[in-house]
């Protein structure tokens, strides 16, 4: 262990560090295979459990010869339509709340006491009440009357203009703009309250010296959190903030109760219709994970590199 130790500290005679061979080990232990033993088993039960418990025929192949089946218009298939409206109402729903967050949080932060105990309030009330109770109230009493209240009926509700391959990509088509508005607001404004408390919590861990070295370098308010503090706060939350993106692609099923169509909305609407209740909802479930673990390796990878930059710098 010390010759190995050593050895990879020790220096060439030319002064540089030896490079460090780093391999990913994937030689299994006994517990490993334990494990998988016992997950393997788990598998044949359920499998055994579905031919044999419930007398459960399934229908692969149906199943997605209709996910993958063409829409009445000759469009991409319902399905994937749903699993773009998804996509999208997460993407911008990680945007606007992340946004908003940081906004409630440094809110929080403020010296101004209005300010911060509406910030608090906020965060509280968000933060203690059903998401889906959230849901219904918005949409049923504040988010027809936010509509016309911002001077968007005109674009939502009666937008007669042409569109282009942009809009359509980023928005989807006009006549459901105005459902991705209320989706995305929905569930930016519970994640917001959420994302504000870990911006505040990361801002929080900043020891009092990093303040005092910013403030001795004659930097302003502004300059002092964004190139010293920020950097510092985002690399210590960004796991955390990684769950709560996460979370946004999932809590994306709940505004399938006000009749958005993203992908649980349309999955739903196919195994009543056909029948295979079963398929298509393991179906769903299935891209969910590939969309929620795509999302947790990118932000592995961006932990990684915040790390790095932040050491060198």
């Amino acid at each position: 262990m010390t010759v190995a130790k050593t050895s990879c500290h020790s220096t060439s005679q030319a002064g540089s560090p030896l490079p460090v061979n780093r391999r990913f080990n994937f030689k299994l232990n006994k517990l490993d295979i334990i494990l998988l033993i016992i997950i393997g088993c788990f598998i044949s039960w359920l499998v055994y459990r579905s031919s044999i418990g419930i007398h459960y025929n399934w229908h692969w192949h149906q199943a997605f010869k209709l996910i993958f089946t063409n829409s009445k218009d000759g469009g991409i298939p319902y399905f994937m339509q749903g699993i773009i409206s998804t996509i999208r109402v997460s993407i911008w729903g990680m945007i606007f709340a992340a946004t908003f967050g940081l906004l409630i949080a440094l809110a929080h932060r403020s010296s101004f006491k209005i300010i911060q105990l509406i910030a608090s309030s906020y965060i509280q009330l968000l933060r203690n009440i059903p998401a889906l109770v959230f849901v219904f109230i918005f949409y049923f009493f504040i988010s027809n009357q936010l509509v016309p209240l911002l001077g968007l009926s005109d674009l939502f509700r009666h937008y007669n203009g042409s569109e282009n391959v942009l809009q359509i990509v980023l928005f989807g088509h006009s006549n459901l703009w105005e459902n991705l508005f209320s989706g995305v607001l929905c569930v930016g404004l519970i994640a917001a309250a959420y994302i504000a408390e870990i911006i505040r919590s990361g801002i929080d861990t900043i020891s009092k010296g990093q303040w005092e070295a910013a403030d001795s370098l004659g930097l302003s308010t502004y300059s002092r959190f964004r190139f010293v503090i920020f950097p510092q706060a985002l690399t210590a939350i960004i796991p955390t903030l990684a769950g709560q993106f996460i979370s946004i692609v999932k809590d994306s099923s709940i505004i399938s109760l006000i009749s958005i169509q993203e992908m649980t909305f349309t999955g739903s609407e196919i195994a009543n219709s056909s029948g295979f209740i079963f398929e298509i909802w393991l179906i769903v479930g299935a891209v969910y994970f590939i969309l929620c673990f795509s999302l947790s390796l990118l932000f592995r990878r961006l932990e990684k590199y915040s790390s790095r930059h932040l050491q060198h710098s």
